[in-house]
This record gives structure tokens, C-alpha cells and sequence, in this order.
């Protein structure tokens, strides 16, 4: 598994804010008021963040030596997998929320700070998700073997040197 590239993160907020841009656009064009969250969702967000570096923790841990006991290889791929929606869903979040705000902001009339504050709370909530989601896929990373660059250099299937067998597909040859 790769871990998430700057592209992907870019593509998806810029999405977002396109999404969040055109949902305000069709509500004021149909005569109802602007989307404004509630102030419960950038809590909910960096909560999410924080959850998410908690549970990578663990994996970490375990990857270090540091751990007790080995962790469940699914259980640390489902860890990953978590972190790396974490951060698609916050950069989404963010590209919403600031296409909202740009909606609101280039309106004639003044929006209010209420709107304000819950759209930049968001916003800066779901980039706090955004890097929890980054930090707990780094955590759930392992370093590279060195065998990892050139596999298959100098050893057959299972790490075992068949170059006495002159089999060169990895397996015994029958003597």
C-alpha cells in the first residue's frame, strides 16, 4: 500500500470546494438560506484526528520493539486504511468548508460571525483531522529492508542462495 500523495490530497480538497461552492450557490438560487454546521462537527472532526494517532499508536509501538506483545497484522492494515481515509475525509472536509466560505464571502451582504466562526472552525477542524489521518499513517509505516531494493539478488524462494542447484526459479532441483 502507498501512502497518500500530495496530489490526491490537493484533487480532493479542490473538489471539495467546489462542491461546497456550488451546494451554497443552488441553495440561495432556490431562495433558502446558506448551509452553516453546527459547532458540534469541528469538534467531531479533531476528535476523529485524535482518535486516529491514538490508535496508530499501538502500531507503532510494536513496529519500534517497543511493544509487549506483536500486533495483528489486520488489525494494523485496518489502522492504515483508517488513516488514510482520515486524511482523503479531512481534505475533503476542508475543501468544503472553505468553498463554503468563499460563497459567503463574495456575497454583497455581510455574513454573519456566527456563519463565520462554525465555517472556519470546520475548516480548521478538518485540517487537524487531515494531519491526525497523515500522522497515523506515518506511524503505521515500517522502514524499509534493505533486501526490499533488489529482491531476489543473490537468494531464491525463501531466502535460501540456489545458485549451487542451477534451478533459477527458486526451487531445489532434484539431484
Amino acid at each position: 500500500m502507498k501512502r497518500t500523495g500530495a496530489a490526491s490530497l490537493i484533487v480532493a480538497a479542490v473538489l471539495g470546494g467546489g462542491a461546497g461552492y456550488l451546494f451554497d450557490q443552488l441553495l440561495t438560487s432556490a431562495g433558502r438560506p446558506t448551509f452553516t454546521p453546527q459547532i458540534s462537527l469541528p469538534i467531531l472532526l479533531v476528535a476523529l484526528g485524535v482518535i486516529v494517532v491514538l490508535l496508530a499508536l499501538p502500531i507503532r509501538r510494536a513496529t519500534q520493539g517497543k511493544a509487549d506483545a506483536p500486533v495483528n497484522p489486520f488489525h494494523a492494515v485496518r489502522i492504515a486504511m483508517l488513516a488514510k481515509a482520515s486524511s482523503l475525509v479531512g481534505a475533503v472536509f476542508t475543501g468544503v468548508s472553505l468553498g463554503l466560505l468563499l460563497f459567503l464571502l463574495t456575497r454583497p451582504a455581510e455574513p454573519s460571525v456566527g456563519s463565520l466562526g462554525a465555517l472556519i472552525g470546520t475548516a480548521v477542524g478538518a485540517v487537524l483531522l487531515l494531519v491526525g489521518g497523515l500522522i497515523a499513517e506515518h506511524l503505521c509505516t515500517i522502514r524499509k529492508d534493505d533486501d526490499d531494493k533488489h529482491p531476489g539478488a543473490g537468494s531464491g524462494a525463501g531466502g535460501v542462495d540456489d545458485s549451487d542447484t542451477g534451478d533459477t526459479d527458486g526451487h531445489y532441483a532434484a539431484h
